[in-house]
């Protein structure tokens, strides 16, 4: 896909961070965007500023829980039923959940899972068939470098996040399997200026509220910006622009690349790990500091 004037988008978690950047990308291409994302305000925020720089017709809102299945498919249905087709379908939603790996209560494990992996799941289900039948499209898969490298304190992050990119791979392998035209890629940033970090703004009333050693908090309190919390809010406001990602996605697309990375440090990190691996050595530490 290298031409993506007229064309359709969809991009989930698209009410702010990269997901507001795809969507802002894409309508700047001249596609029309369908956002998707589970803060109904800011995503009307989001939707009236683009239909404002680009047209009302050209922009769709759906406010979609992606932990639902039946959510993402009447997304689908919605696109489909407002623009007739969709061409690129960004499943980019997602959570920060961390803490040591004993500590972290099982249901903030489901929520990370839901909403990284079966959501992802489930935008695959929901377009995937559609993009077949149509005989072309292109799905793009946000991971994370947290993907390709581990580290302590966010078990849940990069257990989500490496399944994505198993994910994305197997996915690119049934689509040859049925010799279907259509592509996939895999996005694996490090630090983006995104509001991972403010996760529990999102986090469902069924799930517990906890500090980095899973000791229950007060919903209602003020986040914990003292260590770990501190570290990875630092990490992120020292992360590059949103911008940048939506370029890297649609530079991606357009040359028909799998992995889709920001940093050239992804690599070099992921090739240290595989070295260990290669070696019989023990886990290689991400030196979230280097990044």
């Amino acid at each position: 896909m290298d031409d993506f004037a007229g064309k359709v988008a969809v991009v989930t978690g698209a009410a702010s961070g990269i997901g507001l950047a795809l969507a802002r990308r894409c309508a700047e291409e001249g596609m029309r965007v369908a956002l998707a994302d589970v803060e109904a305000g800011p995503l009307e925020e989001a939707a009236a500023e683009l239909a404002g720089a680009h047209g009302e017709d050209r922009v769709l809102a759906v406010p979609t829980d992606v932990r639902d299945e039946a959510a993402v498919a009447a997304l689908a249905d919605a696109v489909f039923d407002r623009f007739g087709t969709a061409h690129l379908v960004c499943n980019n939603a997602g959570v920060g959940v961390g803490g040591l790996t004993w500590t972290v209560p099982a249901d903030r494990w489901r929520w990370i899972v839901d909403v990284n992996l079966l959501g992802v799941a489930h935008g695959i289900r929901a377009f995937v068939p559609r993009l077949i039948e149509q005989g072309e499209g292109h799905v793009v898969n946000t991971a994370s470098a947290a993907g390709m490298v581990t580290g302590p304190g966010m078990a849940p992050y990069f257990a989500t996040k490496h399944a994505v990119v198993a994910l994305s791979e197997s996915l690119y392998f049934d689509l040859q399997l049925v010799g279907a035209p259509v592509g996939v890629s895999v996005l694996c940033p490090e630090w983006v200026r995104t509001r991972i970090a403010e996760s529990e703004r999102n986090r469902p009333p069924d799930v517990s509220a906890v500090d980095l050693a899973g000791n229950p908090v007060d919903p209602e309190a003020a986040p914990d910006r003292s260590g770990g919390a501190s570290i990875v809010q630092g990490l992120v406001e020292g992360g590059i622009d949103p911008a940048e990602v939506a370029d890297a996605v649609l530079d991606g697309v357009r040359r028909g690349r799998f992995w889709i990375f920001t940093h050239d440090t992804t690599v070099p990190h992921a090739r240290k790990r595989w070295e260990a691996i290669a070696s019989d050595g023990s886990p290689v530490f991400w030196d979230l500091g280097l990044v």
